[in-house]
């Protein structure tokens, strides 16, 4: 009853006109930013920081926080629609999304992305409420050999976004951490691999890779077809799911609200990390596998409710440890101390009206980005009606803007065109290009992670095996990486053992 009391009070601070209005424009300018692929939660939150000066306390975080999960909601629908991930987190949406899309599902799609966002970011939200002590305790034991066996695991599940072959994802995935280790040494600093050219000094910029290898790519290898895709027809009626799809989305819902939730809980685990777990589990349940990469439901479902809900869990570390765990949270811990307000186990005591204004707010704004995206969605799937050879050149044109104010930067869009040409060239040759840039994102941060087990350790690999968590971590991805020749074995035992007991041949 004392939490219901302290709600309550959160709510009375997030319900004042004030905070309501920031709270509707943090959601309104998130979704915006999501849709538009270049500048992302972080680079708003930091060109909007100094608009918060002059704002109490709470109002700026709820602000701060609305751009940031809403931008999780407005990531997914160039995704659907265009194959062009607005956000990090919407790169798996693409694969099923936009092939949704392609089969006049674009209005279902984009209604279970909706929805599912809500709910999740919903549960999310009971969870931070109810589970933030505990669970922000739990994350203190995540050191750097633990985060490191965590990313192994989950760049072997990135081999699950390859399509029909996992050899293929696995193949991508390594491609994709040799170009994450462009740019600067994560722990000395020293260039490599920059052939000598300054602006490689930063690394790849993942918005520039992702629209590269998505956006042109999809239009180069479109435009390279005979006949263009036909022009798609989407009746009104049908622009919301259908019972059967909402069944077979129902579960994978749950699963992605939980998951996200436990994942973003980590620092540094992140919707990223939790939309392509959830994708791979629920190609690894599914009795229809085969159907992944073709527009299965079940692919836009899980991960769209897991990278919600992990965008909210995020604030767990924050608000109870005072540990940011990305950079979107980073800027918003920044905010909190130039007000004066220190994040942290105190939090709760101190600045109770901080801490329960951000939960309430988050209720309101989770239901105003279902107002908001619901009613868009007769409007995103018009898109659709467009004319390829006509809307082709606006997507190519969008995409090229996009990478300019990423740093307004020509190099910047040369970039994204080579790697437009590298996603033709993959897509002809069957490769998936998700697992790359996946693997390119958490490359550096697994590399970095080692590294520093490796110091603490003094260069003694046992540190993984000796400490628990970190050891089973590995155990499970070493499973993850045999199960197929089990699988194969198996089988192989199966067939000699239907020979042995088989009659002779007449």
């Amino acid at each position: 009853m004392e939490i219901l009391s302290l709600l309550g009070g959160g709510f009375a601070v997030a319900l004042t006109p004030t905070n309501l209005m920031y709270c509707f424009l943090g959601s309104l300018i998130g979704t915006a930013i999501g849709v538009l692929p270049g500048l992302g939660p972080p680079a708003t939150i930091a060109l909007l920081l100094p608009v918060t000066y002059g704002l109490a306390p709470t109002s700026a975080v709820i602000l701060l926080a609305g751009i940031f999960y809403g931008a999780m909601y407005g990531g997914s629908t160039t995704s659907i629609l265009l194959k062009i991930p607005g956000e990090a987190a919407s790169v798996v949406t693409c694969l099923d999304g936009y092939q949704m899309a392609r089969q006049g599902r674009a209005g279902a799609a984009l209604a279970i992305s909706a929805i599912g966002s809500f709910v999740a970011g919903t549960v999310s939200v009971v969870g931070l409420m109810l589970l933030a002590p505990p669970l922000a305790t739990f994350a203190l034991r995540f050191g750097a050999p633990e985060y490191c066996a965590l990313l192994v695991l989950g760049l072997l599940m990135v081999g699950y976004l390859g399509g029909g072959s996992m050899t293929k994802g696995l193949m991508m995935a390594v491609l994709g951490l040799l170009l994450g280790m462009v740019g600067l040494d994560p722990i000395v600093g020293s260039p490599r691999f920059t052939l000598g050219v300054f602006k490689l000094s930063e690394g790849f910029e993942f918005v520039l890779v992702a629209m590269g290898l998505f956006g042109i790519g999809e239009v180069l290898a479109n435009v390279a077809h005979a006949v263009p895709p036909a022009v798609l027809k989407t009746r009104i009626q049908g622009l919301l799911a259908s019972r059967e799809e909402w069944r077979r989305a129902g579960p994978p819902l749950a699963r992605g609200s939980l998951l996200g939730f436990l994942i973003g809980v980590l620092p540094g685990g992140g919707a990223v990390i939790s939309s392509f777990v959830s994708y791979a589990l629920e190609k690894r349940l599914s009795r229809h596998p085969e159907q992944f990469g073709k527009g299965a439901v079940e692919g836009v479902a899980g991960p769209e409710a897991a990278n919600n809900a992990a965008a909210t869990s995020s604030f767990v570390p924050l608000l109870t440890l005072g540990i940011p765990g990305n950079a979107s949270i980073a800027l918003i811990f920044a905010a909190l101390l130039i007000h004066g307000v220190r994040p942290g186990p105190l939090l709760v005591t101190e600045r109770p009206e901080v801490f329960w204004g951000l939960i309430a707010s988050m209720y309101i704004g989770n239901l105003v980005l279902l107002v908001l995206n619901l009613p868009l969605i007769r409007l995103w799937v018009k898109l659709l009606e467009v004319p390829y050879p006509l809307l082709a050149p606006f997507i190519v044109v969008f995409v090229l803007v996009g990478a300019y104010s990423v740093n307004n930067s020509v190099f910047d869009v040369g970039t994204t065109v080579a790697f437009g040409a590298l996603g033709y060239l993959l897509r002809k040759l069957d490769f998936e290009p998700a697992p790359l840039v996946l693997a390119m994102i958490l490359g550096p941060q697994l590399e970095a992670a080692l590294r520093r087990s490796l110091i603490y350790s003094r260069g003694d690999l046992m540190v993984f095996i000796e400490r628990p968590i970190a050891a089973s971590l590995l155990a499970l991805a070493a499973l993850m990486l045999l199960a197929p020749l089990f699988r194969w074995l198996l089988q192989r035992r199966v067939r000699e053992m239907a020979a042995a007991g088989s009659p002779p041949p007449d």
